[in-house]
């Protein structure tokens, strides 16, 4: 509507309607929030996916405080009854050995149990810490889909992972012959990841042990 006294102001009245009909910001904040979440998801897929291409471990650069240090003091009771449990006086001498953390209620550990067991066949020695589960549903998942572990320590309080600065499950440490933690592999182990990163850093360990 034209302004009556030709000033280019509305009455009041007009004012408050107008900005009554004007778009209220608050809306758009919940949109510019996931917005931000939706760009901070694409750059991490994006630069994940760099790496790999790259050759490089997308989980080996998550830092971890331990590595290059003794695996954590524990004492774990075995999953099955009577057989040694697993502590980490099983963790010096012989070579190098990788611990997997793992569970029968763990989706991917399903998933990588092949590639474990694949691993034990050609030699590589392999001990298991079962976390936060049912005895019987952990022994029932070993024997649907085998038993790659030489050594398997029941972890119900989920306290030693804990010391272990592990996230959850699965995840894979190498351990060198002298105790030594050398390397962590954050989520399932793929048949890729075997020769690309598994092997190498195994054999990179054996060179770490003896070097000192």
């Amino acid at each position: 509507m034209a302004d009556p006294d030709g000033s280019g102001q509305g009455t009041p009245g007009q004012d408050s309607a107008a900005q009554k009909r004007g778009f209220p910001l608050w809306v758009l904040i919940p949109v510019l929030g996931v917005a931000a979440l939706l760009g901070v998801f694409a750059y991490q897929v994006a630069t994940q996916k760099d790496m790999i291409d790259a050759g490089r471990d997308p989980g080996q650069q998550m830092p971890s405080a331990l590595l290059g240090k003794p695996a954590p003091q524990f004492a774990l009771q075995p999953l099955y009854e009577g057989e040694p449990g697993f502590s980490t006086e099983d963790l010096t001498g012989d070579g190098v050995k990788l611990v997997n953390v793992w569970a029968s209620w763990c989706v991917p550990c399903r998933a990588e149990h092949p590639v474990l067991e694949a691993l034990a066949a050609q030699g590589v020695t392999i001990h298991g810490i079962n976390y936060k589960d049912q005895g019987a549903d952990a022994r029932n998942f070993l024997n649907e889909l085998g038993n790659p572990y030489a050594l398997i320590g029941a972890d119900t309080t989920g306290r030693t992972i804990i010391e272990w600065g592990s996230f959850g499950v699965p995840e894979t440490f190498i351990i060198d012959a002298n105790g030594m933690i050398r390397y962590r592999h954050i989520g399932p182990i793929s048949e890729r990841d075997i020769e690309r990163v598994i092997l190498p850093e195994i054999e990179k360990a054996k060179t770490q042990a003896t070097s000192g």
